[in-house]
């Protein structure tokens, strides 16, 4: 498989979880390079649901090393949850088979009353983050005040750290009317935590240039999507990290001349949670979905905006991130629909755009323009190869790949990993 990045080709949401489970069967290491656990990744085996914030959907295979990046902020008291519960479900995390980067930065619980009372300030403005937090701790991270996982595993730095730092935030809660932190409490929980995390915690960046040289396949998993990215998204209603391709390189340490290739995952429709302008947002399609139980959030359970396909913003991806293979998850979503539509460009006013507009508030005046197609009315989800999926379906795909500008290399029919058809 070579070195690969997957990376969300809309507003996050896109179906990235399944289908790294499926790529991680030929990779050797798996590394989750951005975000935190605002992040949700669903992956179906065998029938049972496993929903992973943190850790790597590699997890779920065996001999496979998992590994957290540096790029990633890493909210300690969510990770040893997880750990505790994939335990409880027989799948055991060891230091064999998960590492946690030393330099990624910590999660604390400032950085989650921070995000509340920002959101609460901002009203009708609000972005319509998760509130865990991790806004916050990017931006403590970019004013050098961070606390990283190698102060957390080291109980005298951890106290003279955290100590500063809640009093200084707890000035900030203050004048926001939250309530201030007990340092007692909360260096005893982180303290503890890192206390479990300590035999997880290596040099990641020399760890992966190892596997390199051993020859071994690393698959880098994506959080959020590419509209989601601090800097190529629609600010300001994004996450805080780069969840494009660049991010896999600097979130790793990995350079950019050992990346092979990039895979784009993308909707057959699309999506987005929280606030912010989705151009194709439809209220007919919206309903359809959430009618037939999809399309809510993994980590928060709310509702996601629903519209047609928008070839503009995949284009616009494929663009950003250099995307070469493209995964379309979710066509099931589509069997029932007479007429399917996609978005082939924007209209604002007299102006036509045929990629995203830089300033959300231009593209959140933007109105669609549709092309049609037929939709081809009977289940695709038993559909094992690309013979079986109907001519419509078919044509659909090519369609939106073309117009997307990269090569089809799956279409998902379902959610477990035997509804994956390699084109």
């Amino acid at each position: 498989m070579a070195n690969t990045i997957l990376v969300g080709a809309q507003w996050g949401d896109e179906g990235k979880g399944k289908i790294i489970d499926v790529l991680t069967e030929s990779a050797d290491v798996v590394v989750r390079y951005a975000g935190g656990n605002n992040a949700g990744h669903t992956v179906i085996v065998n029938g049972r649901k496993s929903v992973l914030h943190l850790i790597p959907s590699g997890i779920l295979r065996k001999n496979k090393l998992c590994v957290i990046g540096n790029g990633v902020v890493c909210d300690p008291l969510g990770l040893v949850h997880e750990m505790e519960g994939l335990a409880k479900h027989g799948i055991k995390v060891t230091p064999k088979n998960f590492v946690l980067s030393e330099t990624a930065h910590v999660v604390l619980p400032y950085h989650r009353e921070l995000d509340s009372q920002r959101e609460v300030i901002k009203g009708k403005n609000k972005i319509g983050t998760t509130k865990r937090g991790i806004g916050p701790a990017y931006g403590d991270k970019a004013a050098r005040v961070g606390l990283r996982i190698a102060d957390l595993v080291d109980s005298a730095k951890l106290k003279e750290k955290l100590s500063a730092r809640i009093k200084e935030n707890n000035i900030v809660l203050k004048s926001l009317g939250a309530k201030p932190l007990s340092f007692k409490k909360v260096f005893a929980e982180y303290d503890k935590a890192g206390r479990f995390l300590k035999p997880f915690v290596q040099n990641t960046v020399v760890l992966l240039h190892h596997a390199i040289r051993r020859g071994e396949d690393i698959l880098f998993e994506g959080a959020q999507g590419t509209f989601l990215d601090i800097d190529h998204g629609t600010y300001p209603f994004v996450t805080s990290s780069n969840t494009t391709a660049g991010g896999a390189c600097t979130g790793s340490g990995v350079p950019p001349h050992r990346m092979d290739r990039v895979v784009g995952v993308m909707k057959a429709y699309t999506t987005r949670v929280g606030e912010g302008p989705l151009p194709t947002e439809n209220q007919e399609i919206s309903d359809l979905l959430h009618g037939m139980g999809r399309e809510f959030g993994a980590t928060t359970g709310r509702a996601r905006r629903c519209g047609w396909f928008d070839s503009v913003a995949t284009r616009h991806a494929t663009m950003v991130n250099g995307i070469d293979d493209l995964a379309v998850t979710n066509l099931d979503g589509l069997d029932t629909v007479e007429t399917i539509k996609v978005c082939i460009a924007y209209r604002h006013g007299k102006k036509r755009y045929d990629y995203v507009p830089n300033d959300a508030a231009i593209l959140a005046q933007c109105e669609p323009v549709y092309a049609e197609f037929e939709g081809w009315r009977t289940p695709t989800d038993k559909c094992k190869s690309w013979k079986q999926l109907p001519p419509k379906a078919r044509a659909y795909l090519k369609a939106i790949a073309e117009l997307t500008g990269a090569k089809l290399y799956i279409a998902s029919v379902g959610p477990g990993r035997e509804q994956t058809i390699f084109v």
